[in-house]
């Protein structure tokens, strides 16, 4: 079987979640800096990457629970869980039921609310299209819009290797990922009761979540440090790396020091 996961550096960990057709290899080069300091593990999530076997669920609380399944069996106690997009969905699920574990959170251009009924509706025609017309009509057309348009041009090798990575994810894992997405609860109630501190890094021209969005659930930790970055889509790893890893670096040295 193939590696799920990769474990570098040691220290306090900072654990990464990839979000919907992507995979570990999303933080790959931005977490290499950060393995000075701190033991990093980035996941593959039920369905991507590696991590195809035998998936019963594709729910944000099963692929939670395979999270928590997979830091027992690497021997982590307590963690700073930075999730994006879909990632930051499997991360509030998993502050829900095991928020002690949490030194901290990052939601990285995702969101604690539910989709709104637009957004279903266009969840459930994407997975009538990747049904009628497979994953790779799917994926390419969908990649490039994730960057902002500035930056298209000079990321051009990020987007391609995303595309491979996509156009890599079984049908299923597609189809079932845009269903649980679709039919995730609201947890803002979850963000505001949860007892860490929770970083947000929001792109001001993100389509997946909008400023209303962005703006309408920062406020509701007790404890919130919020970035937003111009000229920023949905891809701050790739599109701003060194500022959201010093945004992160700093929010874990508030928590849990260097």
């Amino acid at each position: 079987m193939a590696n799920t996961y990769t474990d570098n550096g040691a220290g306090n960990v900072l654990v990464f979640l990839h979000g919907f057709c992507e995979s570990k290899q999303l933080w790959e080069e931005f977490t290499k800096p950060l393995q000075h300091k701190y033991r990093t593990i980035a996941l593959d999530l039920p369905g991507f990457g590696d991590n195809t076997e035998s998936v019963a669920s594709y729910s944000m609380e099963s692929m939670a629970e395979a999270v928590k399944m997979q830091l027992d069996e690497l021997g982590v106690k307590k963690c700073i869980m930075i999730g994006h997009s879909m990632g930051g969905y499997v991360t509030m699920a998993f502050a829900e039921k095991y928020g002690s574990m949490l030194h901290g959170i990052c939601l990285f251009h995702s969101s604690a609310l539910p989709d709104t009924e637009e957004k279903k509706e266009n969840r459930s025609k994407s997975i009538d299209y990747v049904k009628r017309h497979g994953v790779v009509n799917f994926i390419n057309p969908f990649v490039e819009p994730l960057f902002y348009r500035e930056n298209r041009e000079r990321l051009k090798a990020e987007i391609q290797l995303l595309k491979e990575i996509g156009k890599a994810t079984p049908q299923a894992s597609v189809t079932g990922a845009l269903a649980a997405m679709r039919d995730r609860p609201d947890r803002s109630q979850v963000l505001q009761e949860v007892k860490c501190p929770v970083l947000f890094i929001f792109g001001k021209d993100d389509g997946a979540v909008p400023m209303e969005k962005a703006l309408a659930q920062c406020h509701l930790p007790a404890n919130s440090m919020v970035y937003f970055i111009e000229k920023t889509g949905h891809m701050g790893m790739f599109e701003h790396p060194y500022r959201t890893r010093v945004t992160l670096e700093k929010f874990a040295e508030t928590i849990i020091g260097s």
